[in-house]
């Protein structure tokens, strides 16, 4: 009896050492900031990645200005909320989809911030802007959670994303080559940063993404520090009991729910034996209150609702070096004849409509415009649309560049001095280019540019060339 009462003794010290232990992990796991962070290889990385590639970027943007180091202050937030969350994975059990958006909302965050500084009317440094917002698409890499989780694998990811940012740093780069050192050194440092920079680390440390806790080291559900405004969270709720007096019930005898309860009311009848019938003086064709014309009333105010969303229209010359062109609707009739090779034109939100440029101009922008003809001269730098529909576009002098980005429908015209442009297009369709003929009475030669590709891999690398299409 006496060494019974012992061996109960003994078992019980062991369980509580057990629970002891188990506590110290889950205090530990809390606090996953400190010193387990410090010594992590890959939080070391990381840090080294942020101090030197992200550091000489600030350092550049500092010498730009003020709009250029708002962008850049917001790309070194969202590399320090990624720093975080691979922080907090190690010791965080996988989530479902739903947990995981809201695990990646602090990164969501910043690229979301991101975004908005390219929203409304684009400033002097808009590419730059554009180039940040776009290449912190790179940064959700660690959302992928497996081949099925329909995303590209972590190092694909990172480099698809900065392609598609390129284009804008390449803007950077050729607008600053021969103007300001500063820029070129930010843009170049920006590529530096995912390029080799951001897509070897992740090669090194998580080329199948990252490496969730798993339930003994993940005891705790890891969030960040608590502030005085925070409210604690809500403690879990305990496990069932193994051993319940309930017994339990067939199926059979449990209420149906969800998708299975709505069928099962269909096939009743139940689900519409409470709706009033239908009369004849109920139905739309025979209510004498209800009329297929538009009063003129009605269509004035739509009218109304839809210049208040947009704004108001405007055609002005702001600072004597920029004509705006703004929210024009159906006006054949713009001209802008007094202007000079230091001046650039910005048109925004304009919608059928046609706008003469009588005169050399630095730049022109065209940008969220459906159904817009543009005439112009000479262009110092270049021509650009953005985020058009059904664009007609003709120069009658010379262009070194015209660019069409992510516009659907656009009809470029070229005259025979503008015939050596250079054409950039990116995430665009249905562009096609008509040149004058040879002879003075021959007809306009019209040339589609291909929106297809196909890539093979060669040698070591990928050969690209645009899809041709032959028909009978």
């Amino acid at each position: 009896m006496e060494a019974q009462l012992i061996e109960r003794l003994e078992k019980a010290v062991s369980r509580l050492e057990a629970i002891s232990s188990s506590s110290a992990i889950s205090s530990r796991s809390i606090d996953v900031s400190g010193e387990d962070a410090a010594l992590d290889p890959s939080i070391v990385a990381l840090d080294d990645l942020i101090a030197t590639s992200v550091g000489k970027v600030s350092a550049s943007a500092e010498k730009i200005g003020d709009k250029v180091l708002e962008a850049t202050n917001v790309l070194r937030d969202a590399f320090s909320a990624l720093r975080e969350l691979l922080v907090k994975v190690k010791f965080t059990q996988k989530p479902d989809m739903a947990g995981l958006g809201e695990f990646l909302k602090p990164l969501n965050e910043g690229i979301m911030k991101a975004n908005a500084l390219t929203e409304g009317r684009r400033s002097e440094f808009f590419n730059h802007q554009k180039s940040v917002s776009d290449s912190l698409v790179a940064l959700a890499w660690i959302a992928y959670t497996g081949k099925d989780c329909g995303m590209s694998m972590p190092i694909a990811h990172v480099e698809e994303s900065w392609q598609m940012a390129e284009f804008y740093c390449n803007k950077v780069l050729i607008e600053y080559k021969n103007k300001d050192a500063n820029h070129v050194e930010w843009a170049k440092a920006l590529k530096e940063l995912y390029l080799p920079g951001l897509r070897d680390y992740v090669k090194c440390h998580y080329p199948l993404g990252p490496v969730w806790g798993t339930s003994a080291n993940a005891t705790v559900s890891v969030a960040p520090k608590a502030s005085p405004r925070t409210a604690p969270a809500a403690p879990t709720p305990p496990p069932a009991s193994l051993f319940t007096s309930d017994t339990a019930k067939p199926s059979s005898s449990q209420p149906k729910t969800g998708m299975s309860a709505v069928f099962s009311e269909i096939s009743s009848g139940s689900l519409t034996s409470g709706l009033r019938k239908v009369t004849d003086d109920m139905k739309a064709k025979n209510r004498a209150d209800r009329s297929g014309v538009v009063p003129v009333i009605e269509k004035e105010q739509r009218a109304k609702s839809a210049f208040s969303k947009t704004g108001p229209p405007k055609l002005e010359l702001q600072m004597g070096r920029k004509w705006v062109v703004e929210n024009q609707i159906g006006k054949k009739d713009l001209i802008i004849d007094d202007c000079d090779s230091k001046q650039s034109v910005y048109v925004f939100g304009c919608k059928d409509s046609v706008l003469q440029i009588q005169g050399k101009v630095n730049n022109i922008t065209v940008d969220k415009c459906t159904k817009i003809g543009l005439l112009f001269m000479d262009v110092v730098a270049a021509c650009e649309i953005v985020n058009c529909n059904s664009v007609e576009v003709q120069c009658q002098g010379s262009a070194p560049t015209i660019s069409v980005d992510n516009t659907s429908g656009c009809q470029l015209y070229l005259s025979k001095d503008s015939l050596e442009t250079s054409i950039t297009t990116a995430k665009s369709s249905e562009i096609n280019v008509m040149v004058p003929a040879s002879d003075t009475n021959g007809d306009w030669g019209e040339h589609a540019l291909p929106q297809q590709y196909i890539h093979t891999f060669k040698d070591g690398q990928f050969m690209t060339s645009p899809v041709t299409h032959s028909g009978g």
